[in-house]
């Protein structure tokens, strides 16, 4: 122990570590505090729903309530769906950051209003927003490098390192004692302050001691790689310029590389592109009698065929039939965009048992819950609000029912889904 705190004031006289050392520990409590500052905000956003539904809602049942129709009932109310931040989202945005977090949906339509807003770029989205995340993936390895590649050779061009290997427990066990002091005070710059973060953002202890055990593994990496090339006995010069490569190769060139060929191996349409294919479905309904359009959608769904037929007037279960209609023609394609999106994500979660980089990240989002399985998760949980909206509507629409005020506060309400 005399000899570990020996070696920690000899650390602590180095200047540049000691700078490197704070500049780590400043963008670490930024990056948490950014990321706290993020989810209060969504939270803060999710929190201010209820008033304002109610007031929309309450201007809607002022009109509603004279007309007594279903119809302008469904068509102009919008009820709001919400996904909020699980505990630990402040430590790793992922999605969160180019994908909704609420999305309000009346009972037309869904499939264009899901992927109207579908517009992110992936690749600009890549690196993700400067959370704990993108500090301990990208910005960690290169603090290990600064401390890490003259640990040895640094004291060989001082002429040093022959007395250092003769002294009483110097040699091996004193180099093993610097770097093992080195990785600790790193670990403790990384994880003192996202174990304090948690705490306060209340993360489950089990969550807490995976993140930190991963951080720790993480370092060990770039430590053992650091190591590594400081036996080749290469100048510090020389070691540092290498690392700073492989530091390139392996975090930034052959991440981005390797989705680029993820994404030309496997082909997925935009999502807006299925939202313009379901509005041009339903714009073509107008073109087409209303009995065509009635009968396509009784076969799909006779539990309200024995509704009374059309007459001349317009009718909203004609609107909302077409509108649903356009959802199943672009049935196909919705599955096809999320088996390509799901698959696209399999092989980048492949890709991380061989680039750690890309492993951390991903397993940093599925702690936190802000991958692509969380949004699918959360669109998941839309469509079955909007299938109990439509039934809900269709009950009043398809049996000539009057829609009153009193009905507003029967429509179902979405339910934030439990947090396992």
């Amino acid at each position: 122990m005399t000899l570990f705190l020996h070696e920690l004031r000899l650390l602590s006289r180095q200047r540049l570590t000691v700078i490197a050392l704070i500049l780590l520990a400043l963008l670490t409590s930024t990056a948490l505090a950014a990321g706290i500052v993020e989810v209060t905000r969504q939270r803060a956003v999710i929190a201010a729903i209820p008033a304002a539904q109610a007031e929309d809602i309450g201007a809607i049942a002022d009109y509603v309530d004279h007309t007594k129709d279903a119809g302008s009932a469904a068509y102009y109310s919008f009820h709001s769906t919400w996904d909020s931040p699980a505990p630990l989202a402040f430590a790793a945005l992922g999605m969160r950051d180019v994908s909704p977090f609420i999305l309000r949906v009346r009972a037309l339509g869904l499939e264009a209003q899901i992927y109207d807003g579908d517009t992110f770029n992936p690749e600009l989205a890549l690196p993700g927003r400067f959370d704990f995340a993108f500090v301990l993936v990208f910005l960690a390895p290169l603090f290990v490098i600064a401390l890490f590649h003259d640990l040895v050779s640094g004291e060989r061009e001082a002429g040093r390192q022959r007395m250092l290997d003769a002294l009483p427990s110097g040699g091996k066990a004193l180099w093993r004692r610097r770097t093992l002091l080195r990785l600790l005070v790193l670990w403790a710059v990384l994880g003192v302050p996202f174990t304090i973060a948690a705490a306060i953002e209340g993360v489950a202890i089990g969550a807490i001691a995976v993140v930190v055990v991963l951080t720790l593994g993480y370092l060990l990496f770039w430590v053992g790689l650091a190591t590594l090339i400081g036996r080749l006995r290469w100048s510090s010069v020389t070691n540092a310029a290498t690392l700073v490569a492989t530091w390139l190769v392996l975090v930034l060139i052959a991440p981005t590389l390797a989705n680029v060929a993820i994404n030309a191996a496997i082909p997925v349409d935009q999502g807006a592109e299925i939202a313009l294919a379901q509005r041009e479905a339903v714009n073509h309904a107008w073109d087409i009698p209303r009995e065509d359009t009635m009968r396509r959608f009784y076969a799909r769904h006779p539990e309200w065929a024995d509704s009374a037929p059309l007459g001349p007037a317009f009718h909203y279960k004609w609107y909302l039939a077409f509108h649903q209609n356009g959802d199943e023609s672009v049935r196909d394609r919705v599955h096809a965009y999320r088996s390509g999106l799901e698959a696209r994500d399999a092989a980048g979660r492949a890709l991380g048992w061989v680039l750690p980089s890309v492993g951390v990240q991903a397993l940093l989002t599925r702690l936190a819950r802000t991958d692509l399985t969380a949004q699918f998760a959360y669109q998941d949980r839309i469509r079955a609000f909007h299938q109990r909206l439509r039934t809900f509507y269709y009950g009043y629409l398809f049996h000539d029912r009057p829609f009153g005020r009193a009905d507003f506060d029967a429509a179902p309400r979405f339910q934030q889904a439990p947090r396992g």
